[in-house]
């Protein structure tokens, strides 16, 4: 329990709010039609790390803390946390200028649309009533 207490409060959420934030955008991006050379790859590639460490981070969670160095992992989830913002928009900024409204009308509706168990989507046993 020791381990649980350096774990910001709020960290799950915000893992599970970045998911869902990119699952939307994926989703979006896929929708929309674009070919691979409109979407700029190794912008997208970057959002997919992100992702997958937000992935690692809540499956993480749902573990016991034994054995693991708890004040790195959420160093690092931090630091993934805050690139997110940066990331999103910079890969917006390279995507044709004509896909910028359409994508963002998706984006939204998809996300609406979502549900905190979506966030858990393509983690192996994680059942996200049980994190």
């Amino acid at each position: 329990m020791k381990a649980r207490c350096h774990i910001p409060a709020d960290l799950q959420v915000r893992l599970e709010s970045a998911r869902l934030d990119l699952l939307s955008l994926f989703r979006a991006l896929d929708r929309l039609n674009l070919t691979a050379d409109e979407i700029p790859q190794p912008e997208l590639h970057d959002l997919f790390e992100l992702d997958a460490d937000f992935a690692e981070a809540l499956c993480v969670l749902s573990q016991p803390l034994q054995g693991i160095n708890v004040e790195a992992m959420v160093r690092d989830t931090e630091v993934s946390l805050g690139a997110l913002t940066e990331a999103h928009k910079f890969l917006f900024q390279l995507l044709p200028e004509f896909s910028w409204q359409p994508l963002t009308a998706l984006q939204k509706n998809i996300r609406r649309a979502l549900t905190v168990q979506d966030a858990y989507l393509s983690i192996p046993d994680c059942d996200p009533r049980n994190c």
